[in-house]
């Protein structure tokens, strides 16, 4: 028989974003209203739109001012969800447990002063500037531990000292794949017992002027009236960013038996991949995937649901639904759900936020109504036991997971 410990139960969720705070919150908003509209802000950052972090109290996660001080905002989001999902999982305030918590975190690069960049771009383009100007500037006007403050693993050090989980600690750089590697990585380590429970997220903040020249710079961004993400490629296709702070705990079930816990649902698996991106390459890439993830023996003969983390970007999102046309020819036509168009897409934090909404589902033994009005997503009745979540990174990499009851 197999060992019931290297089961991979989700035994808390913590989510932030533009629809507001916690768990409950994104299913009454997601699930039990008939057509919720996505929350935007579009006049700040015109042409570009983004979903904008909803108004919380930070201080309700992070009472100390001088430890909210050292935080950028992305990292505030973050620590503040991490905080719910302990919470939400019967963490909080258990010291022996919280000392074994390992940490695996997704994260990008910290905030920039963009004051600072403004007066250097503007002495750069006077003329006036000499041969060491850009050092000099630089030098002289970055503060050393304004940098150091802003580094990606610093998000797990506020998370520790805040919260006081202090286990191991792993810190996933790379976009999209960085919260695909950081639950691969948990997950592993739990089905091989390296550890008994895992904290494991990431956080965005896309109101930021920076971040979105750096996505505009790849042709990532989208412009333009709003469109969910599969209304998106008539016009050029594009992601809508959005502020998000996602947080799971992983926990093996053995573990989470012993202290009573009450898991959300069963994470089956995750499996990766880095295609070329030639034409074709990433949906065929996701068919090995699925392969792998034996999810077509998993997923049984009845309908499935598919939590896509499509970004809106071309070509990878006609290529996800390529796979997704494909799959509905040997199982029963999926019920795909793309998050995006109601959350924004949140890069490292993407995927993680699809399997806490997975996970969320499964819980309920009921499905999302469609999040746009596009032929890519039907109403269902159909009782889901199978949720497929899918990461297609705009740029590169692909990645499948399988959310499936606990019990």
């Amino acid at each position: 028989m197999p060992n019931v410990r290297e089961h991979v139960w989700i035994t808390g969720i913590g989510l932030v974003s533009s629809l507001g705070a916690g768990a409950a919150q994104h299913w009454q908003a997601l699930a039990e209203t008939a057509r919720v509209a996505p929350v935007l802000e579009m006049e700040r950052f015109a042409p570009y739109t983004v979903h904008p972090l909803a108004g919380i109290d930070f201080a309700t996660q992070i009472p100390r001012t001088s430890d909210q001080r050292q935080m950028d905002r992305w990292q505030k989001t973050g620590v503040y969800a991490a905080g719910l999902a302990l919470a939400d999982a019967g963490l909080s305030g258990d010291e022996d447990l919280l000392g074994r918590t390992n940490l695996c975190i997704a994260a990008g690069n910290g905030e920039r002063d963009l004051a600072l960049d403004a007066r250097i771009l503007g002495g750069t383009g006077s003329g006036c500037a000499e041969g060491g100007y850009l050092n000099q500037a630089l030098a002289n006007g970055l503060r050393p531990t304004l940098y150091l403050g802003q580094l990606s693993n610093l998000l797990a050090g506020n998370i520790s000292i805040v919260h006081k989980a202090t286990g191991s600690s792993r810190t996933f750089k790379g976009e999209e794949m960085a919260g695909v590697s950081a639950v691969a990585d948990a997950a592993a380590r739990i089905e091989a017992g390296q550890g008994d429970v895992f904290l494991v997220g990431g956080a965005v903040n896309a109101e930021r002027e920076d971040a979105l020249l750096c996505a505009e710079l790849a042709g990532a961004l989208y412009s333009g009236p709003y469109a969910s993400v599969w209304q998106r490629g008539a016009h050029g296709g594009g992601m809508v960013p959005g502020s998000l702070g996602v947080f799971l705990v992983l926990e093996a079930s053995d573990h989470a038996r012993r202290r009573g816990a009450v898991p959300y649902a069963c994470l089956s698996g995750v499996v990766s991949e880095r295609s070329r991106r030639q034409p074709g390459d990433a949906a065929a890439a996701a068919g090995r995937l699925l392969h792998r993830l034996g999810a077509e023996r998993d997923i049984g003969d009845g309908a499935v649901g598919v939590l896509s983390g499509a970004s809106g970007v071309e070509p990878a999102t006609a290529e996800e639904r390529q796979f997704l046309a494909d799959l509905a020819t040997i199982r029963k036509t999926p019920a795909v759900r793309a998050w995006g168009s109601m959350l924004g897409h949140s890069l490292e934090a993407h995927f993680i936020a699809g399997l806490a909404l997975a996970a969320l589902a499964i819980s309920k033994d009921k499905f999302y109504p469609p999040f746009d009005t596009s032929d890519a997503e039907r109403a269902t009745d159909a009782r889901l036991e199978r949720i497929l979540v899918t990461a297609f990174g705009h740029w590169r990499g692909e990645a499948l997971a399988l959310v499936r009851p606990a019990w």
